[in-house]
């Protein structure tokens, strides 16, 4: 019975473009604002699951493969942007707790340096400037 329910399912599925990152995030969000729903009852909030789940799904079983992979890249793009500047932001807290980061007066090149030195002089590398900062 399950074997036959597979294999009906891999046969309509041929062609189709299925799932994907931006499906699955799609089919998260909706998950996550029917979640909320459940606790505000909210009528507006239930059509905008119904719209996203709707979307998910007419994606999921798109003839327009190549179509369905441009508008993947796109979000592939958008969410390339997004973690990468919260993965700066993660990098350079974590650095703060050892490190100063200055910039050079001439060129402006940052320069890292250990902290708790004292007052020391920082030669730059890219332009060989020296200059005297508290670390």
């Amino acid at each position: 019975m399950m074997n036959q329910l597979r294999e009906r399912m891999t046969r309509f599925m041929i062609g189709r473009y299925g799932i994907d990152r931006l499906g699955q995030f799609l089919l998260t969000v909706g998950m996550i604002i029917l979640a909320v729903n459940l606790f505000v009852r909210n009528y507006a909030l239930s059509l905008v699951v119904m719209v996203v789940l709707i979307v998910c799904y007419y994606r999921m079983f798109s003839r327009d493969i190549n179509k369905r992979y441009g508008e993947n890249q796109k979000f592939e793009r958008m969410r390339f942007r997004v973690t990468e500047k919260f993965k700066k932001v993660k990098f350079r807290t974590l650095q703060m707790k050892d490190y100063h980061i200055y910039k050079c007066p001439s060129c402006g090149q940052k320069i890292r340096i250990p902290r708790g030195k004292g007052k020391i002089s920082i030669h730059c590398p890219k332009c060989s400037t020296d200059f005297i900062k508290k670390s």
